[in-house]
């Protein structure tokens, strides 16, 4: 092995980590089926991808359901289970099951892009189109499943992203790119747009009133939406989702009439409903600057 190679990398045939995930990630899957949705979000809460959550739990019922509790290794009936699209079919076809599938994920794009020169933007239909046509010419038929772990590691450990090291890639011979480094190319990033949204911290006692999320986080709980403010805010938060940049205001409640999207929650039920991480906070540091050391809820 040279001695520039990369430390990360080791001659050593390691245990393909992709599948056990896989693998991990379907058993999960059938464990949740079995578990009623507001638990599923609750555990899941704080770490975003929320729609994946509720996939999860669609698609643990339907394999328990349609195929009887056992994951089916045909492509065309992964796809038909809710949350899983073209790759994620053909990821668990070639890991968990060595069928002979193109993959294109990130790595693998930027080595695709690079042997074959693709210059159409990789997020372009286009480009993605290019991306799986190269790959379906170069995966073989027996042994897919190593072929493809070594296409993610030449990606993630040799062509890398920025200064990859051409000098000691195995494949520089067949590589058409003339500057590796300027590929892949992708679309102009969309504009971040500010939002300030306004909600209010409303309790009573040991109480606090939350609203049913509809759309964002849809299913979770959060503190409820205001039209209107009448004074300085008592809470300030920023957080990104997706290319928006979200200013969150808080303000001390009014005694509105709740609406039927709206409920009463006790102190100690706020550590077992899901809510959104920024609202979480929120309530924590509000509590806390109200009642000092008597609420502790758990951060997410």
């Amino acid at each position: 092995m040279p001695s520039s190679f990369p430390k990360s990398c080791s001659s050593k045939p390691r245990p393909p980590l992709l599948s056990l995930t896989i693998i991990g990630g379907c058993a999960a899957s059938l464990l949740r089926a079995r578990l009623p949705l507001r638990l599923n979000r609750t555990s899941w809460q704080g770490l975003g991808y929320y729609t994946r959550a509720r996939n999860l739990h669609r698609c643990g019922k339907m394999i328990v359901e349609k195929f009887g509790g056992r994951l089916p290794n045909d492509p065309d009936e992964l796809k038909s289970l809710p949350g899983i699209g073209l790759y994620t079919a053909n990821a668990i076809a070639v890991f968990a099951f060595d069928q002979s599938l193109p993959i294109v994920e990130a790595n693998t794009a930027r080595v695709l892009s690079r042997l074959f020169n693709i210059r159409a933007p990789i997020d372009s239909t286009s480009g993605r189109q290019k991306l799986w046509e190269a790959s379906a010419k170069l995966v073989p038929q027996k042994g897919a499943r190593d072929f493809q772990n070594a296409m993610m590691d030449l990606g993630a450990l040799i062509c890398t992203a920025h200064n990859p090291c051409c000098q000691i890639c195995p494949v520089k011979k067949f590589c058409r790119a003339d500057n590796p480094a300027s590929l892949p190319r992708k679309r102009k990033r969309a504009r971040t747009i500010s939002i300030t949204e306004w909600h209010c911290f409303r309790t009573s006692g040991r109480t606090i009133l939350l609203e049913r999320c509809r759309q964002r986080w849809r299913g979770m709980w959060m503190l409820p939406k205001i039209q209107q403010r009448n004074s300085a805010p008592i809470h300030r938060a920023q957080f990104s989702f997706t290319h928006h940049r979200i200013t969150l205001e808080v303000f001390r409640g009014r005694s509105n009439r709740l609406t039927t999207r709206q409920r009463w929650f006790s102190c100690h039920q706020l550590n077992r409903i899901p809510i959104p991480s920024p609202h979480r906070r929120a309530i924590i540091d509000l509590f806390i600057a109200e009642r000092g050391a008597g609420l502790h809820p758990q951060r997410s």
